[in-house]
C-alpha cells in the first residue's frame, strides 16, 4: 500500500475532498499535526506522498511559532530528493519558502469564490479541469511570495498573480483550495469566524456561495487530483533508497 503523509495545521483544514480519491486508490493516509507532532520523529522522505495543508499562520511567523522552521527544513529535505509534493494555501508557502523565494502579506484578503485564469502551461497541465470556464475556485488567504527559482506558474487571479504552480512534474503547489468539501466547509465558517468578521465578510453570503460552487469544485478537483497522481507514474516504493 502507497502512503501518504498530510502536514495538518488546523483539524478542520485537511484532505478535503481529495481523501477519498486516494482511499479508492489504495492509498493509507495519516496526518501529522504541526505544532503537536515532532517533524524530528518522521523520516521526510518516508512516504509515497507529502501534502502540505492550509492553516491561518504566516510562514514568517516563525518567533510566534517555532515549529515552522522544522517544517520547512522537513519539506525542503523532501523537495531536494524531488519526490511527490501537494501544497495548498499555506502549504504553498511553505514550498516557496522552502525553495528560497519570499512569503508576505499581499495586497489584500482573497476570500470567497472566483475562477482561475490559466496560463498556457497550466493549460497543458493537470490543472486544466480547473480552468475558470470549468469551475470557480475556492480562495482564503492574505499571504502571497514570490515564484520560486525554476517554477512554472500555471494559474493566476486578478488579485493575486502566483495562485498555481509546479516544479518539475512531481511538486505542485496551489494558493487556493482545489481540496474542498462542501459538506465540511461549515467547519472553516465557524473555525475562521473572527477572520471573517475582521474582513466584514458575510458569512450566509459564504455559505451560499459554497452551495452553489462546492460540487461543481468537488468534480474538477477530483479530475485534476487524478490526472496529476496519474502523471507522477510508478510512485518509488520505498523513497529511502533515494537518499
Amino acid at each position: 500500500m502507497k502512503s501518504v503523509l498530510a502536514i495538518r495545521h488546523v483539524a478542520f483544514e485537511d484532505a478535503g475532498s481529495f481523501a477519498s480519491i486516494l482511499a479508492a486508490r489504495n492509498f493509507s493516509l495519516r496526518y501529522l499535526d504541526a505544532g503537536v507532532d515532532s517533524f524530528s520523529e518522521i523520516d521526510p522522505l518516508d512516504s509515497d506522498l507529502l501534502i502540505v495543508l492550509g492553516g491561518p499562520i504566516g510562514v514568517y511567523e516563525e518567533e510566534s511559532y517555532p515549529f515552522l522552521v522544522d517544517e520547512i527544513d522537513f519539506i525542503r529535505t523532501r523537495l531536494k530528493k524531488d519526490l511527490p509534493t501537494l501544497g495548498i494555501c499555506l502549504g504553498s508557502q511553505l514550498i516557496a519558502k522552502a525553495l528560497g523565494a519570499s512569503v508576505y502579506p499581499g495586497p489584500q484578503k482573497e476570500i470567497g469564490w472566483k475562477p482561475l485564469t490559466l496560463t498556457e502551461a497550466g493549460k497543458s497541465s493537470p490543472v486544466s479541469p480547473l480552468a475558470g470556464n470549468k469551475t470557480s475556485m475556492l480562495h482564503w488567504h492574505g499571504d502571497t511570495f514570490d515564484l520560486p527559482q525554476g517554477a512554472t506558474l500555471l494559474a493566476s487571479t486578478d488579485v493575486c498573480k502566483h495562485q498555481v504552480y509546479s516544479v518539475g512534474k512531481n511538486v505542485i503547489a496551489f494558493q487556493c483550495h482545489p481540496e474542498a468539501c462542501a459538506a465540511t466547509m461549515e467547519r472553516w465558517l465557524i473555525g475562521h469566524t473572527c477572520e471573517l468578521g475582521h474582513a466584514k465578510i458575510s458569512v450566509p453570503d459564504l455559505r451560499t456561495q459554497i452551495a452553489h460552487h462546492g460540487k461543481t469544485l468537488e468534480s474538477q478537483g477530483a479530475k485534476f487530483f487524478t490526472e496529476w497522481l496519474d502523471s507522477l507514474g510508478a510512485l518509488p516504493p520505498d523513497p529511502r533508497q533515494r537518499k
